[in-house]
């Protein structure tokens, strides 16, 4: 199971990864072994951290992860340390962060308070206040609709909406905050995964949050998140639907293909939110997602 950090040809690393190498044993425990990752946590002495290594076919730009992790950690930002990154002989990319403990499974108002704060702060982040990091800036919808010209009917819709709703690139955006993508250790939420890390719209963010929350956990979570984040990022509530209907409209494309939890209780949940979105009330999920 996994392998040992001494086989990594680190390109970037910290004083604590020298010292976590000099370890003569380390506990390791896989976390996850996914589709283009293997997670695995190493525990010292005193501390424990996560190495997160893709596999050949999955090419991230590790990086650039790690670099941006260190920018945000260092301006106080809710994200892993980051400790290393580098490639084995077998040309797979791994990063080594701390571990911040476990994914966030169950949340109450008050997790669903400090998440709001977590995302808020993340999109007060500038591009001027990483700097020369890299921070991408990605055409909107080739990177979150690829392939969408296939689904006429969902394509047609999403071009109304964002000549509309024009996205606006301003502020650094997540990109899959959701809670497997939290981890929660003494009270405090840490944000994790940041393969889609860019320069983006706030908007989109929050939306896709909130459809996630309310379609997986709750409408009264998503209610919640929503409350809370506006009271520190106030945003045009028109705007904010449209987004939230562009982020339905992401749900939709990645169900039709497999790339999203679709049982049927979660397509009866996309109708009643479909229905209650003003962009997307006069349609059903049947139209948009055949097959």
């Amino acid at each position: 199971m996994g392998i040992p950090l001494t086989d990594i040809e680190w390109k970037a690393k910290n004083e604590w990864l020298d010292k976590l190498l000099e370890q003569p044993q380390l506990m390791k425990q896989e976390i996850e072994q996914g589709f283009e990752a293997e997670v695995i946590r190493f525990s010292a002495e005193q501390d424990s951290f996560v190495l997160k290594l893709w596999n050949k076919s999955s090419r991230p730009n590790v990086e650039f992860q790690y670099r941006l992790l260190q920018a945000l950690h260092e301006q106080g930002v809710s994200v892993s340390r980051p400790i290393g990154w580098g490639m084995n002989a077998d040309g797979e990319r791994a990063l080594l962060t701390t571990y911040d403990g476990d994914p966030l499974l169950k949340v109450n108002k008050e997790k669903v308070k400090q998440m709001a704060s977590v995302l808020s702060g993340i999109h007060r982040v500038s591009a001027r206040e990483l700097g020369s990091i890299g921070l991408p800036c990605c055409e909107f919808t080739n990177y979150f609709f690829p392939g969408v010209g296939d689904m006429t009917k969902l394509s047609s819709v999403l071009s109304g909406l964002l000549r509309q709703f024009p996205v606006k690139q301003e502020h650094l955006i997540h990109g899959d905050f959701h809670l497997r993508n939290l981890v929660e250790q003494k009270n405090r939420i840490t944000v994790i995964d940041w393969t889609n890390g860019q320069l983006g719209d706030a908007r989109y963010d929050l939306a896709w949050a909130l459809v996630l929350l309310k379609l997986y956990v709750s409408k009264r979570h998503a209610d919640w998140l929503r409350a809370f984040y506006l009271k520190e990022r106030p945003m045009a509530p028109e705007e904010l639907e449209a987004y939230e209907a562009i982020a339905m409209l992401r749900w939709i494309l990645l169900a039709r293909r497999g790339g999203a939890p679709s049982a049927p209780v979660f397509l009866e949940r996309m109708n009643v939110m479909l229905a209650g979105n003003g962009h997307l009330s006069e349609m059903v999920l049947s139209e948009l997602l055949p097959g």
